[in-house]
């Protein structure tokens, strides 16, 4: 993508429609913010998104779970689903955890992102680590094709390279990118879905867009569908200006629909309901 900026990110940010999104987003979280549960309940409000972010992160990897069974269940020992659902909830409650090493060094968070998202379930030796030359992919909702081993070392070195840069561009634009390089480079054995959404994830809580993690974007990603969420990666990857614009906004509007389902837990919250 050519650009005249210094700053990719930020010459990202002034794509068409781009900035509107920012905006758009910004007042969303604020609406959130601002609402009186929020002073006497905030802890409340962020357990509840960590659970309904959890919820949508699975679905997008194809465990779809009521979210009544998600906070109902106690054993994720079970099907491929439960072992999903599980890896997303203990991908949320680790998220926050990760802040001042993410500032530091992020290729160390995105291994232990996914040493938590497997849980055991992989081997030993292919856990937390990026994946070598030859080694399978299990990413059935991203069928992209697959950068060699090479490439993927050499592109995490770049995305860790353009977090530690403390880029002025928008949260939700870096948070974007770090989703879909993610995503497209699919770097570890499995779970690559999840771990690139709760990066997603740390970065906006990490930006102070959303310190206190009540606005999840993996609400919203789950709400437009598996086959918006597709669409719009698409566009991620085809690195034009239009489908970077597009992968950008969708990102957006996921993180919009994730405070606007924060406001119904704090309304929720306010009526005694929840």
């Amino acid at each position: 993508m050519s650009t005249t900026s210094s700053d990719p990110l930020v010459a990202l940010g002034a794509l068409p429609g781009v900035t509107d999104a920012v905006d758009s987003v910004r007042k969303a979280v604020d609406r959130v913010y601002g609402h009186r549960v929020m002073r006497r309940r905030s802890n409340e409000v962020t357990a509840e998104a960590a659970l309904r972010g959890a919820r949508g992160s699975a679905a997008l990897s194809g465990a779809d779970w009521n979210l009544e069974e998600v906070r109902r269940r106690t054993d994720f020992r079970g099907d491929d689903e439960a072992r999903v659902v599980g890896a997303a909830l203990r991908l949320t409650a680790e998220a926050g955890q990760l802040l001042s090493i993410w500032r530091q060094s992020p290729l160390r968070v995105l291994a232990r992102l996914h040493l938590v998202a497997a849980g055991g379930a992989a081997p030993e030796d292919a856990v937390g680590r990026p994946r070598f030359a030859g080694e399978p992919v299990d990413e059935p909702l991203i069928e992209a094709p697959l950068p060699d081993a090479d490439e993927v070392a050499g592109r995490l070195d770049g995305l860790a390279r353009l977090i530690l840069s403390e880029s002025e561009a928008p949260a939700l634009v870096t948070s974007a990118v770090v989703h879909g390089e993610l995503l497209a480079l699919r770097p570890f054995g499995s779970h690559n879905g999840l771990v690139a959404r709760t990066a997603e994830r740390i970065v906006l809580i990490g930006s102070g867009l959303d310190p206190k993690s009540i606005c999840p974007a993996e609400v919203g990603h789950a709400e437009q569908g598996r086959a918006a969420y597709v669409a719009a990666f698409d566009g991620y990857l085809s690195g034009t200006p239009e489908g970077m614009a597009a992968w950008i906004k969708h990102c957006g509007r996921s993180a919009e629909l994730g405070a606007r389902e924060s406001t119904a837990v704090c309304e929720a919250l306010q009526r005694g309901a929840a």
